[in-house]
């Protein structure tokens, strides 16, 4: 289950990455995936301590690859609900 769970979020990360980073403007879909992130970052975190040792030589890209999510995530958040209106300011005395 381990090495199954590892491949899933591994191909996930990679698919997520990729689109996150050709749609940064697309807010919804920027959303969605954040959340999903934290699902399988919550998933990832409890299959690797659960599993306990497993000796497969992928443990450590496991944990890499679940903290490397959370920063993912963090990004795709902030281009999720980050503000469009802060460049459209208007200055008083400008027209």
């Amino acid at each position: 289950m381990f090495n199954t769970v590892f491949w899933i979020i591994a191909i996930w990360f990679v698919i997520n990455v990729i689109w996150m980073w050709f749609r940064l403007d697309d807010q919804k879909l920027q959303k969605t995936f954040a959340w999903i992130n934290v699902c399988a970052i919550i998933i990832g975190f409890c299959v690797y301590y659960m599993a306990g040792p497993v000796g497969s030589g992928i443990d450590g890209w496991f944990t890499a690859m679940n903290w490397i999510n959370i920063l993912v995530a963090i990004l795709q958040f902030y281009y999720g609900y980050r503000s469009h209106s802060a460049g459209n300011v208007h200055h008083a005395g400008s027209h």
